[in-house]
C-alpha cells in the first residue's frame, strides 16, 4: 500500500510547475506557506485555509497547455513567463517590453532583419497570448477535478490571472467576484518574488503601489502590518516538512486507488505540453505494466513500475516547447538541455521517500544496457528488470508516436527499432522481447522465461552464490560492485521466498538454473 499524503504529491507537482514557469524550485512552496500565514491573520476558516493552500500549490497546472503556440510567437516560453512574474499585465508598455525582451534571447543568433520580423510577430499576437489564459485554466480545472479537488479549488483555478480592479484574465471579474483564495495567493506570489529580488521592503513598496489594482486592499494592509513576521525564513531555504505540516485542516493520506488516479492527471499534464505527446504516458505504463507481468515480475514490481511509467516524463516540463516542437537537429547547448529532463524528473520526485524510490526508477528510462544512455550513463549492472522494461517500453511507444521531425512509425516498424537497439546491445534482451509480446507482436527470437521474475544478471548471481561463492568473488567474477552484489542477493531472496543461500541453491537445482544457457 502506497504512504503518500495528497499534500506531498501536489508539493512535488508543485516543484514540475516550478519549473515550467521559470520559477526557483519552491516557489510555489513557499508560495503557500505565506498565503496560509496571510490567511491565519485575517481569521480564515479551515475550509478556506485549505482552499488557499492547495491553490497556491496547483496554481499552474495548467501551465501546459497551448505552450508549442506560444513558443512559436516568442521563442523560449518559459523565459516569458519568469519575466511576466514582476510585469503588471494591465500596462502595456510592461508587456510590450516583456515579449520583445524573451523574442531577443530567444533568437539571439538571428540576423538582425529576422529578429525585428520575429519582435513584430510577436508584438502583434498580444491579443493571442493573451487568449491562451483560458486554455490554462480549462486544462486546470480538469486536471484538478481529476485529482478530486472541490469545487473551491476548481473555481480558483479557473481565474489564474483575474484581479481586483477587474482588468485581469480570463474573464475580467473584479472585487470580490474573484475568488478569495486567487486574491490571496496572487498576492503571495507577488510577494515572495519581490522579496527575493530586493527584500521586504521591496515586497512592501510593490504591495503598496498595486493595492486596489492586482491587490484587494484589505489584504494589502493586512500583509504589510505584518510584513517580516509572514515573510519570515522563506528568503531562505524552505523546510520541505515544515511546508507540508502547514497543511490546514485533517491531512489526508492516499490510498492505493487515488494515488493512481493523481499518477494519470498527473501525466496528463505532462503530456499535454505537445499534441505530439498526448497519452504517451499512459501509453507507455500500460505497455511497461503488462510486459512485467509477462516477465513474471512480482505484482508489487509491476504497480511501482506502472506508477513509474505514469511519472517518468515529468522532467519534460523544465524544457522550452521550443525544443520539443523543433524539426530540424538539436545544436549541442540544445542537446545538453534536452538530455538533463530525466534528472528533473527525478529531482521533481525526490520527496517523500515513497515518491523518491519512484522517482529513482522513472529517471531511468533513457538509459542503456551499455551505458550510452542518459543523464547517468547507468550500466546494465545498475539496471534493474524494471529499469530495462521501462526503457524499451518508451523506445517503442515513441516511434509509434508522431514527432514534428518525423511521423509516426507502423507498429512493425517500432518492432523493428527494438530489435537493433537490442542487437546491438543498447537495449535488454528479455525487456525488448517481453515489451514486443505485450505490443501484441509475435517474439520470434528464442526467449527463456524468467523464472521467479529473476533478471538473466540474478540468475547469474544466484548461480555462483549457489556454488558458494563469497561477494567479493562474486563482484569479482561479474566485474561489478559488492554493494551491488548485496542488493542482487537481496532482490534475489525475495523473488524466490528465501532466506538463505542453502534454500536459494536449492531452488536453483530445481529450476535447472546452475548451468549456463
Amino acid at each position: 500500500m502506497v504512504e503518500i499524503k495528497l499534500a506531498e504529491l501536489m508539493a512535488a507537482l508543485s516543484i514540475a510547475t516550478d519549473l515550467g514557469m521559470g520559477q526557483p524550485i519552491n516557489y510555489a512552496l513557499c508560495s503557500s506557506v505565506l498565503a496560509v500565514r496571510l490567511g491565519e491573520k485575517l481569521k480564515l476558516s479551515d475550509a478556506d485555509l485549505h482552499d488557499v493552500y492547495y491553490y497556491a500549490l496547483l496554481r499552474y497546472i495548467g501551465c501546459n497547455a497551448e505552450t508549442p503556440e506560444l513558443a512559436a510567437i516568442v521563442g523560449d516560453e518559459i523565459t516569458l513567463r519568469q519575466e511576466h512574474a514582476t510585469v503588471d499585465d494591465a500596462h502595456i508598455n510592461e508587456i510590450v517590453a516583456m515579449v520583445s525582451r524573451t523574442v531577443r534571447r530567444s533568437y539571439a543568433d538571428s540576423p538582425p532583419l529576422n529578429l525585428v520580423a520575429q519582435i513584430a510577430r510577436g508584438l502583434l499576437a498580444l491579443p493571442q497570448i493573451r487568449s491562451m489564459f483560458n486554455a490554462h485554466c480549462e486544462v486546470a480545472q480538469v486536471l484538478g477535478r481529476h485529482m478530486g479537488f472541490g469545487e473551491g479549488v476548481i473555481r480558483a483555478l479557473g481565474q489564474l490571472y483575474e484581479r481586483w480592479d477587474g482588468r485581469g484574465m480570463p474573464k475580467g471579474l473584479k472585487g470580490d467576484d474573484v475568488a478569495l483564495p486567487v486574491l490571496i495567493v496572487t498576492l503571495a506570489q507577488d510577494a515572495i518574488t519581490f522579496t527575493r529580488l530586493g527584500g521586504v521592503d521591496s515586497a512592501v513598496a510593490v504591495a503598496r503601489e498595486r493595492s486596489r489594482s492586482v491587490y484587494a486592499p484589505r489584504l494589502v494592509e493586512c500583509l504589510c502590518a505584518h510584513a517580516s513576521e509572514l515573510l519570515s525564513g522563506l528568503d531562505e531555504e524552505l523546510s520541505w516538512d515544515a511546508a507540508i505540516a502547514l497543511e490546514p485542516g485533517i491531512q489526508p493520506y492516499l490510498d492505493d486507488p487515488g494515488f493512481d488516479t493523481a499518477c494519470t492527471a498527473i501525466a496528463d499534464f505532462i503530456d499535454v505540453k505537445s499534441p505530439s505527446t498526448l497519452g504517451h504516458s499512459r501509453g507507455v505504463a500500460d505497455l511497461a505494466a503488462e510486459a512485467a507481468r509477462l516477465s513474471g515480475l512480482p505484482a508489487a514490481d509491476v504497480t511501482a513500475l506502472y506508477r513509474a511509467a505514469l511519472l517518468h516524463d515529468v522532467g519534460r516540463v523544465s524544457v522550452s516547447a521550443r525544443l520539443w516542437e523543433k524539426e530540424t537537429e538539436f545544436t549541442e547547448r540544445e542537446w545538453e538541455q534536452v538530455r538533463m529532463h530525466p534528472y528533473y524528473t527525478e529531482r521533481i520526485l525526490a520527496r517523500p521517500k515513497s515518491l523518491a524510490r519512484l522517482g529513482a526508477l522513472a529517471g531511468l528510462h533513457h538509459e542503456r544496457v551499455d551505458g550510452s544512455g542518459y543523464y547517468r550513463g547507468a550500466t546494465a549492472a545498475m539496471l534493474s528488470p524494471s529499469a530495462r522494461i521501462l526503457a524499451a517500453a518508451d523506445a517503442y511507444h515513441r516511434r509509434t508516436e508522431p514527432r514534428p521531425h518525423r511521423p509516426a512509425e507502423t507498429p512493425e516498424a517500432a518492432a523493428e527499432y527494438l530489435r537493433r537497439e537490442m542487437r546491438s546491445g543498447r537495449l535488454d534482451t528479455e525487456a525488448v522481447n517481453t515489451v514486443l509480446a505485450a505490443a501484441g507482436h509475435r517474439v520470434s527470437e528464442k526467449r527463456r522465461e524468467m523464472v521467479g521474475g529473476l533478471s538473466e544478471r540474478e540468475v547469474e548471481v544466484l548461480r555462483l552464490v549457489a556454488r558458494g561463492q563469497s561477494m567479493k568473488q562474486i563482484a569479482a567474477a561479474l566485474t561489478i560492485s559488492e554493494k551491488t552484489v548485496d542488493n542482487h542477493i537481496q532482490h534475489i531472496y525475495e523473488k524466490i521466498g528465501v532466506s538463505t543461500r542453502a534454500a536459494a541453491a536449492l531452488f536453483a537445482v530445481e529450476q535447472n538454473l546452475l548451468e549456463q544457457k
